[in-house]
């Protein structure tokens, strides 16, 4: 049989050598694989069901699912797996979410339109509760779906059903219908009470949906380019420097630094320009979305060396800021000031809802490794340092930890440490999925390097307005 030009372009890819190969200190050999085994061992391998946290019992995340069949190859590549598990693992979940049922019901459902529930039960993959069906966590799981799909590209029989299976559950999404306020893409929908009423607009974590809208393969069901038109025409809102750090450093703000990494994970961004960024580039030379990632990450180190808050252990080795877990939901008095802490949420500094309570998350670093590792590794090595014996164990970091929380309360996640504060009591999936693939691509580009053969990603790009950098090549 013959092989597929997509095939034959990634052989070419992975036999050359790496336009990137960037040493790293020890500690990244151990994070890596001690990240890639909560996908691999947490995982229901009868459906690849991921949780969305662990150790405490937990339903699935889609997301999660998404990472984890994007983490299989890079266990193959780091020698942790062989690839023939790789393929199992990854076609038990494509076949599940290909053949799970989906439909209009309030239960009993995985999905519906092409698109799943953002929870699922990880024994039955059913909606769990009264969950949203995600465009976004959809998308984020395509994204593994399709990296699989480029990955697998052998001949050999499931490989084969690999691609048939990420090919077949990604055409029948249907964006059109997502698209409730043409031409922007919906949240989420319920079927108790329809859709959600906001839209994806603003700089956020969207660009990756809007990519695969706009690449996928059925007519019917694909965005135009009006749709990235919109997207970007909502962008002025997010345009900010953020007044910490010597240097001023305008860019497309977010609080959380995950909004400037999860599309990152899997479209390499550098060099490459859609029509918004070219304008900017008439401003500031070499700006791309890449770049904008780098000085968000470089204005959260900025803020955490100017600490207004004056929370214990912040400077320019210790910071990171982004959704994650917290102690509990509860106002105390902290360095002069009443001061709200939370349980789970989006933290962040910059940007529309700066929110920060002084807990910080390792993933907002480590998965901004590519972006800034003159700054990333000596920080990810610093909190494993310092913190390492109550944040680090068998899956690498936990979600998050706070050392200036050491009040009585009733927590609502984790444990607070006598002289070290609060740490989260969990790991969780999209917080180890940017670790494990932001590293690797750090190290080889291995991610950017098997998804820029992906015709999807290439026209979704392409249809976005993009050129430039390896779309010119």
């Amino acid at each position: 049989m013959r092989r597929s030009f997509a095939a034959l372009a990634l052989a070419s890819v992975l036999a050359a050598p790496a336009s990137a190969v960037n040493a790293l200190p020890p500690l990244f050999d151990d994070l890596q694989e001690r990240t890639f085994r909560y996908f691999w061992e947490t995982a229901n391998p009868a459906n690849g069901l991921v949780p969305d946290r662990h150790p405490t019992p937990s339903f699935s995340s889609v997301a999660a699912v998404g990472f984890g069949l994007t983490a299989y190859p890079i266990g193959v590549e780091r020698g942790y797996i062989t690839r023939a598990q790789a393929r199992e693992r990854t076609l038990a979940t494509l076949r599940f979410f290909r053949d799970a049922p989906q439909g209009d019901a309030k239960s009993g459902m995985t999905g519906h339109k092409g698109f799943f529930y953002h929870f699922l039960d990880m024994k039955t993959g059913q909606r769990h509760g009264n969950v949203e069906l995600s465009t976004i966590d959809t998308a984020l799981f395509l994204a593994g779906a399709l990296f699989a799909q480029s990955y697998f590209d052998r001949e050999e029989p499931d490989e084969v059903a690999i691609r048939r299976l990420a090919a077949e559950i990604y055409a029948r999404v249907d964006w059109q219908w997502a698209a409730a306020n043409k031409p922007a893409v919906s949240l989420g929908w319920r079927p108790e009470n329809g859709f959600i009423q906001y839209d994806w607009k603003g700089y956020n974590e969207a660009m990756l949906l809007y990519v695969l809208a706009l690449g996928s393969p059925n007519p019917a069901h694909a965005l135009g380019p009006d749709a990235w038109k919109a997207w970007t025409s909502t962008y002025e809102r997010s345009w900010a420097a953020p007044p910490y750090g010597a240097e001023p450093r305008p860019h497309l703000t977010f609080p959380s630094l995950f909004v400037h990494q999860y599309s990152h994970v899997w479209i390499d961004f550098r060099g490459i320009r859609d029509d918004y960024l070219r304008k900017v580039n008439e401003q500031y030379k070499g700006f791309d979305y890449f770049e904008n990632s780098r000085r968000a990450t470089y204005a959260q180190r900025d803020y955490a060396i100017a600490n207004p808050l004056k929370c214990k252990g912040y400077g320019a080795d210790v910071w990171g800021l982004t959704a994650s877990d917290g102690p509990v939901d509860q106002t105390f008095a902290w360095q002069g000031q009443r001061i709200p802490f939370r349980s789970y949420a989006a933290r962040g500094m910059g940007g529309l809802q700066h929110y920060d309570d002084c807990t910080l998350a390792p993933t907002a670093v480590a998965g901004a490794l590519p972006f800034a590792p003159e700054i990333t590794i000596p920080a990810v090595v610093a909190m494993k340092e310092r913190y390492g014996d109550f944040i680090y164990g068998r899956y690498g970091f936990l979600d998050a930890f706070n050392p200036s929380f050491e009040f009585k309360a009733r927590l609502q996640h984790g444990k607070v440490v006598p002289g070290k504060g609060w740490v989260a009591g969990d790991y969780l999936g999209i917080d180890q999925g940017p670790i494990l693939a932001m590293t690797e691509n750090h190290r080889n580009d291995f991610v950017w390097r098997v998804m820029r053969t992906n015709p999807a990603i290439r026209t979704g790009l392409v249809r976005a307005g993009f050129t430039g950098g390896w779309l010119d090549k």
